[in-house]
């Protein structure tokens, strides 16, 4: 009877089999029996079927941001075509996570990098990667059985969220702390990492708690998710010492929205990649990246490193000022443009007014741009508590996120949320 192969085998087999197939495919034209150029006529192309229409969903101009429930960014022509044209041919998954890393780390200025299914993966595969560092029976023992292993993660308290999942998964446990002696005191035999949460305030800061953790021989880890512009923050925290930093592909990067990067030390990405799919018996297993997904991280990188700061930032508040041009018809609105300290760091224009003239709240605004046609949505945090990464709140708060918005768009929503703020000042 032949011999079953499993998936363990065929991952340890596939590079030797790309090798030999390429080998054979070479000799065959060789001799003949293959035309190494033959003559392929080129298939018509297909035409796209829209699916969201097919499906019955409507979509929506995004004035709210790069948030993950409203589908996060739309990627540039550029990196469209790069995941398009590397949907049409197979390649070995380890190679090309292989090769995509070592492009990124040199264009990064870091010591390694790992495409990753998003910014969650990353914490989960960088956590794992600190606990494991490379130990096969650990990478399948973990979570259920960490005997033998470090496995406590310290954290501000400040700095709690519900990312810990994202740790949690690999069975640590979190030891919360307050100021810098409570952070001293907290370093254990059993410390496996530290983690930071870029974009919030905390007692402690980033130089302090990579100074604590480093006394200690700890890696320290960075949650940048939201963190870029500016695109210097892609190397600033690593060169700043932390071990390790995740970012979001799918938000300022404006990658495919399955995508993340892991960055840091050589050895410990190494040690993340061996947690990470497509190795079967790992932590990691269900954070798969397609062979698009990664091509078109490298290919938002690419085009990310290309664009210049202060070109977007005037781009955005050309689309705000358009927006407040228009709402600041209707009586007691003001409007200012306001950029967040870290995360979503780019203007986003916040409109205010004097409730008792124009009757209405910040919740219902957004239902009516919501329910209107077309259909758009603001940024979550309008008519509620402070919102994420430091935007301000307020129950006649409505916040416009301009930096997906599609051109002409802004004309659009500016002149909607006018409409619907007018009819609430008759009402």
């Amino acid at each position: 009877m032949p011999e079953k192969m499993s998936r363990r085998k065929l991952l340890r087999k596939g590079s030797e089999a790309i090798v030999a197939g390429g080998v054979g495919a070479c000799a065959a034209a060789v001799a003949g029996a293959v035309p190494a150029t033959a003559a392929v006529a080129a298939p018509a192309a297909a035409k796209g079927v829209d699916y969201y229409e097919k499906l019955g969903l409507i979509p929506f101009i995004n004035a709210g941001g790069t948030y993950t429930i409203l589908s996060a960014s739309t990627m540039p022509d550029e990196v469209q075509a790069a995941v398009a044209l590397a949907a049409k041919k197979p390649v070995h998954l380890l190679e090309l996570h292989e090769a995509a890393g070592n492009y990124l780390a040199k264009k990064l200025r870091c010591g390694g990098a790992l495409v990753t299914s998003g910014a969650s993966a990353g914490l989960t595969l960088g956590t794992a990667a600190c606990i494991t560092m490379g130990n096969k029976d650990a990478i399948v023992n973990i979570p259920t059985d960490l005997s033998g292993l470090k496995n406590e993660v310290i954290v501000q308290k400040a700095h709690r969220y519900e990312y810990d999942h994202a740790m949690r998964n690999c069975g640590v446990k979190v030891v919360e702390v307050e100021t810098v002696e409570q952070y001293q005191n907290a370093f254990t035999e059993k410390t496996v990492m530290t983690n930071f949460f870029n974009a919030e305030d905390a007692p402690i800061s980033r130089e302090e708690w990579i100074r604590g953790a480093h006394q200690h021989g700890v890696p320290c880890f960075n949650d940048a998710a939201a963190d870029v512009p500016p695109i210097s923050n892609l190397w600033n925290y690593t060169q700043m010492g932390f071990d390790l930093v995740a970012f979001s592909g799918g938000k300022g990067m404006r990658g495919p929205q399955c995508t993340g990067l892991l960055l840091g030390r050589k050895d410990l990405i190494d040690a993340a990649r061996l947690n990470n799919s497509p190795n079967s018996n790992a932590v990691g297993r269900g954070l798969k990246v397609a062979k698009e997904d990664i091509i078109g991280m490298v290919a938002a990188v690419d085009w990310f490193l290309n664009q210049d700061d202060a070109t977007m930032e005037a781009e955005f508040r050309k689309r705000a000022d358009r927006i407040a041009e228009q709402v600041k018809k209707v009586p007691t609105v003001e409007t200012t443009v306001f950029i967040p300290p870290v995360a979503n760091h780019v203007p986003h224009l916040l409109v205010t007014y004097d409730p008792a003239r124009v009757r209405t709240t910040g919740l219902e605004v957004m239902q009516k741009m919501r329910e209107g046609k077309p259909r758009i949505e603001l940024n979550p945090g309008t008519g509620g508590g402070p919102a994420s990464a430091g935007l301000p709140g307020g129950e006649n708060t409505i916040i416009v996120g301009v930096w997906m918005l599609q051109p002409g768009e802004d004309l659009i929503v500016g002149r909607r949320l006018r409409e619907v703020l007018q009819n609430a000042a008759h009402s």
